[in-house]
C-alpha cells in the first residue's frame, strides 16, 4: 500500500506570469525553494531526454525523488494534481528510467514519484509517492 498525503503551505510573494514558459520557471523555483525547506537535495532541474522532462530531481535520505510541478490559476481545468494522467505518469517513468541509466544508478536504487501542486492563492500541495513507476 503507498503512503500518501498531502503538506499545504503558502508560498511567499508569488507572482503570477502571463507568459507559460516564465510562469512554469518560476513555479519550478517555488517547488524547488520548498523541497529545499523541507530537506531535499535538489540534484536537477528541467531534466530532458528524448522521451520527456523531469521537472525536478530531488534526494533525501537514501531515496531518489522525482517530482513533476503543476500549478492552476483556477479550478475550471480541474486541481493541479490531476493534471497528471497515466500517460503523463508513463512518459515521466520512461524518463526517470533514463535518467536512472545515464547517471549511473541501478534499478535498485529507491525512487519515488511526487506531485507538487501550486495555486493562484499561494498554497503548495506536495504529494509525495503520488503514483507508481509504470511503463
Amino acid at each position: 500500500m503507498r503512503k500518501e498525503y498531502r503538506k499545504v503551505k503558502k508560498a511567499a510573494n508569488m507572482k503570477f506570469e502571463k507568459n507559460k514558459r516564465l510562469a512554469g520557471a518560476r513555479y519550478e523555483e517555488i517547488a524547488a525553494q520548498y523541497l529545499s525547506e523541507e530537506g531535499y537535495l535538489i540534484l536537477n532541474r528541467n531534466y530532458r531526454n528524448r522521451y520527456g522532462e523531469i521537472d525536478i530531481v530531488a534526494k533525501k535520505e537514501a531515496v531518489y525523488i522525482i517530482v513533476e510541478v503543476k500549478y492552476r490559476g483556477s479550478c475550471r481545468c480541474g486541481d493541479a494534481l490531476e493534471a497528471v494522467d497515466k500517460r503523463k505518469q508513463r512518459r515521466i517513468c520512461r524518463t526517470a528510467m533514463h535518467y536512472y541509466r545515464e547517471h549511473g544508478y541501478g534499478m535498485d536504487t529507491p525512487c519515488r514519484f511526487d506531485v507538487i501542486g501550486i495555486y493562484e492563492d499561494g498554497s503548495i500541495s506536495h504529494i509525495e509517492d503520488a503514483f507508481e513507476f509504470q511503463w
